[in-house]
């Protein structure tokens, strides 16, 4: 496994804590999971636009896990890893990979495996009742993100990848 130089460490650091903080700042309440709806997954996914598949995971995985920790929502921070880790590492490397000309696919993709990875764990740890009104939001956050990841990569993205 090839080591990371110090540049890559410390961008992933950098936008895993603003991962974190996007997560924790802004929160809109889902009353049937007693979760929440929130724009990490806009740096998320502009961190896998930005810098790949890699950088996408562990992005995703670390940031959002580190925020359900300290918002206390610690049984979902497991679940969190893998499916925001997932969901970082498929939009950048459909986006690096298959797909640049058409990012909005890439970071819709990701997103809707996002609102399915929480389902199925959902599934199990409510009812499918539950994981199935947990749907809309996680799918509304997954669209937000993605605009949002979008119009970044589109304002800052080329600047930043000079």
């Amino acid at each position: 496994m090839q080591k990371l130089s110090t540049k890559e460490t410390v961008t992933f650091a950098v936008l895993t804590a603003l991962t974190v903080i996007m997560t924790m700042v802004i929160r809109i309440p889902a009353v049937v999971t007693n979760g929440y709806v929130n724009l990490g997954d806009m740096v998320v996914l502009f961190s896998a636009m930005l810098l790949g598949k890699k950088a996408g995971f562990f992005v995703g995985g670390f940031g959002s896990a580190l925020a359900d920790l300290l918002l206390g929502y610690a049984y979902y921070a497991p679940i969190t890893f893998v499916v925001k880790g997932l969901e970082g590492f498929l939009c950048g490397w459909l986006y690096h990979r298959t797909i640049k000309k058409r990012p909005l696919f890439a970071t819709i993709l990701a997103g809707l495996w996002m609102a399915c990875g929480y389902f199925i764990a959902e599934t199990f740890m409510y009812t499918f009742g539950a994981a199935l009104a947990s749907i809309p939001g996680n799918v509304a956050q997954g669209a937000i993100g993605a605009v949002a990841a979008l119009l970044l990569e589109k304002s800052i993205g080329k600047q930043l990848k000079r």
